[in-house]
């Protein structure tokens, strides 16, 4: 463990052995537990870095670990749910409860690629640019949105994925250029998690205001005008 790194919360305990290898090659700290009352119990002084929970084995613990971290009282923390294939559908109501997630098998390189960025939520952005769209504003000093003066709970990534939007109203990008662009990976056949992100953020967005992001059929989205325009 280097000296100084912030310490992963994983779970369940113990890890799978690809999911070990894979945060040990990468350089994490990280500690496996079992439950809420184990992540509770292990939390070091500066609190956890992020926390990856494999729901691929025992859903219901899982997801009761994930709603018990959404209640940090401190802070909140971000998480990345590992599922399979056929768990895709309780993504639909729980889209509160993770940042992001990844489909198991995992590649070890998709699987940096969204640690990465889940964690970079703090990093410091020296830009005072501003992204506007009739009343919808993203500072990209701040990582601030907000709409009509109404500031908007956006995960990171969900904030990455508005602003590239934002950034190029009009034009149509696949799920797949969207991975490239905003997640910054190839294409694992991960693209589920772009369809998972538009519907959170059109949710955040409001219902007058939903349709700023639309759907090309068989193509993929558009940032563009809707009828509060």
């Amino acid at each position: 463990m280097s000296g100084g790194a912030r310490m992963l919360v994983v779970a369940p305990d113990p890890a799978t052995p690809e999911l070990a290898r894979t945060l040990d090659l990468a350089g994490y700290a990280w500690k496996a537990v079992d439950g809420a009352a184990g992540a509770g119990d292990h939390e070091p002084e500066d609190g956890w870095a992020g926390a990856i929970v494999d729901a691929t084995t025992d859903a219901d613990t899982a997801w009761a670990l994930l709603r018990s971290l959404r209640k940090h009282p401190d802070r909140r923390i971000p998480t990345l749910v590992l599922i399979g294939g056929g768990q895709l559908l309780e993504l639909e109501h729980r889209d509160d409860l993770f940042d992001d997630f990844c489909l198991a098998p995992f590649h070890p390189t998709e699987l940096e690629a969204r640690l990465r960025h889940l964690l970079t939520a703090e990093v410091e952005v020296h830009s005072a640019d501003l992204v506007e769209y009739g009343d919808l504003v993203l500072n990209l000093e701040t990582y601030q949105a907000s709409v009509d003066g109404r500031p908007l709970d956006l995960t990171y990534m969900e904030y990455e994925l508005l602003k590239f939007l934002a950034q190029n109203p009009g034009k149509v990008f696949t799920r797949e250029i969207l991975l490239s662009r905003v997640w910054g990976y190839e294409y694992y056949g991960g693209a589920r998690t772009v369809d998972v992100h538009i519907r959170r953020l059109r949710a955040k967005l409001g219902e007058e205001r939903a349709g700023l992001i639309q759907t090309v059929r068989s193509v993929g989205y558009r940032f563009g005008q809707s009828r509060w325009e």
